[in-house]
């Protein structure tokens, strides 16, 4: 650690020791602790940028939360910390699935790297995508296909997508960004997916508490044209590919890449280690496409069919699993970590009787791998605990009741969608959870909507409200640095978390701020959902052939190629 991140540390360090403390706990149960309640999102997250160092500083916002909570006391807020709140992280059933999922994923992909899978489909791959424009969108179709979770495309798309993308030397930057901007963008807006239940859900709630009686489902559809931070996202996304054009730090980085072959850069601190790089592989063997494909392959059919399975034991209505109607209600149900723990366990059985079967492996070396692989997500592990962990202290100090009390009780409806898609996505990016976003800003931003239209405003306008919440909390997520779904594009990309962070948010600022625009043309002029989408799409397709830069197709130390 050098001299500023030490001066830092003992900086945070003396504030807190100057902190009043009692001499015996003092648990203070308030709705929230004013300005005080933004405390440990902003030391976490400043921190992390500053020091580059994502555990302490997590710890530390974690640590500062629960000081306040218990009166201020350091020392009972460090007890707290690490007994209520990183404990009581690991003790829920879900959090310890969702640890469990990618630490079996990274045995598999070790088992699957050991028998060589990882490189014959590395080879095949290449014979068929020659450049680094064809690596990135086959990442991106292969992300979107996996639709129906944000965990399952980034672990799937990720893990298959990674050696290609190393061998055609994209930036481990350009690849997070890929994963990060094809997940929660597409599960937000997909018609079958983990997320649908829940938005439909917190949808019915408040439509019956101000007694509208709808089609739920059919509201949720019509909010899909309207969310303009999913879809503009994922466009840009598709032109940074297809123009082979970048800006911000990004274009930094991919210029790096393609001119040195140097996928990281020189500061950065991978977050998954090298055990799967590093993993020696017999030269006598055959190697197979099958034994990395068929793996992967049972480890989406076997999610798709868990969510599926799982969410018909949860429902509480009689329905026809069968059916389309039937198969939305059942995913909507299902319990998403328990069916990605099913799948990721029994791939790895799969890939471990295969390398058995084939004598390419005997059992012993098989386990190895999985092991050797599966350290390959530690650092992944303890963020996502500390991440959580953080998550629990905001909701006790009241971050997000906080931010929305300070929003103005009147505000001029045209604007009203800006608004509410600003507060999502800071809540969203104080929290890092787009879930607990729209469960806290639905039932606060649609009875708003609703008044205005019981005025003579425009009809749409609940569902363009109800849409922004959706877009705003995605976009706060992919901007914030202890979102669980950044945290998981930045270790399967096998990056740096924060120069994930600092690459992407350029691009999502300008998905959202292209995005506010076109909310306020559609508040103010009521052209509908087309003609925002129209509008918005031709904004970002100028800023990129305009603004970004041009970047070499392929990697020049080989091929010489005029940029």
């Amino acid at each position: 650690m050098n001299k500023k991140n030490f001066l830092i540390l003992i900086v945070v360090f003396s504030i807190l020791i100057s902190l009043p403390a009692f001499a015996k706990e003092n648990i203070q149960q308030v709705e929230h602790f004013g300005w005080f309640s933004l405390l440990p999102s902003i030391v976490a997250i400043v921190l992390a940028f500053l020091t580059k160092q994502v555990l302490l500083s997590l710890f530390l916002g974690v640590f500062i939360g629960a000081t306040i909570v218990n009166g201020w006391n350091p020392f009972y807020g460090f007890l707290r910390t690490l007994d209520e709140y990183i404990v009581g992280s690991l003790g829920d059933p879900g959090n310890a699935a969702i640890i469990i999922f990618p630490i079996a994923i990274g045995g598999m992909i070790g088992v699957i790297n050991k028998m060589g899978g990882t490189i014959a489909i590395a080879e095949y791959l290449s014979k068929k995508v020659k450049t680094a424009v064809g690596a990135q969108l086959a990442t991106w179709i292969l992300a979107v296909l996996m639709f129906f979770d944000d965990y399952a495309n980034v672990l799937i798309a990720g893990s298959t997508m990674r050696p290609l993308s190393d061998r055609m030397k994209v930036s481990k930057e350009k690849f997070s960004f890929v994963l990060d901007a094809s997940s929660a963008p597409v599960v937000g807006i997909a018609l079958i997916s983990t997320w649908v239940g829940y938005e439909v859900g917190l949808i019915k709630n408040v439509f019956e508490s101000i007694g509208i009686q709808e089609n739920y489902y059919s509201v949720f559809l019509r909010m899909i044209p309207y969310s303009f931070y999913n879809l503009f996202t994922l466009f840009l996304c598709l032109m940074v590919i297809f123009q082979s054009r970048d800006f911000g730090p990004m274009y930094e980085a991919e210029i790096r890449a393609r001119t040195t072959g140097k996928l990281l850069s020189d500061t950065a601190k991978p977050m998954a280690s090298g055990e799967l790089e590093n993993m020696e592989i017999r030269k006598d063997i055959e190697l197979k496409v099958l034994n990395a494909v068929v793996p992967i392959v049972i480890l989406i059919l076997v999610a798709f069919i868990g969510l599926w399975y799982n969410g018909y034991l949860n429902l509480d209505v009689d329905v026809n699993p069968f059916s389309l109607a039937g198969l939305r209600h059942c995913f909507g149900a299902a319990d998403s970590s328990a069916a990605l723990l099913w799948a990721s366990i029994t791939a790895s059985i799969v890939a471990i009787f295969m390398g058995v079967s084939q004598k390419i492996l005997s059992l012993n070396e098989a386990f190895d791998a999985w092991v050797e692989g599966g350290k390959s997500m530690l650092m992944a592990c303890m963020i996502l605990i500390l991440a959580w962990s953080l998550g629990d202290v905001i909701k006790s100090v009241g971050t997000a009741k906080f931010l929305v009390g300070i929003v103005p009780e009147k505000l001029p409806f045209a604007i009203l969608p800006v608004i509410v898609f600003m507060i999502s996505g800071l809540i969203s990016f104080a929290t890092g959870t787009a879930y607990g976003t729209m469960a806290i800003m639905i039932p606060l931003a649609v009875p708003l909507a609703n008044s205005f239209v019981l005025k003579g405003g425009h009809p749409d306008m609940l569902i363009v409200t109800l849409s922004t919440v959706l877009s705003g909390a995605i976009f706060g997520d992919h901007c914030s640095p202890i979102s669980d779904t950044t945290i998981m594009a930045s270790t399967l990309s096998g990056g740096d978390h924060l120069d994930h962070v600092k690459t992407q948010m350029p691009y999502a600022l300008t998905s959202a701020i292209v995005g506010s625009i076109c909310y306020l043309i559609v508040g103010f002029t009521g052209i509908g959902a087309l003609g925002g989408l129209l509008i918005g799409f031709a904004i970002i397709y100028g800023i990129v052939r305009f603004i970004g830069k041009p970047v070499p197709r392929k990697y020049i130390g080989d091929i010489k190629e005029k940029i």
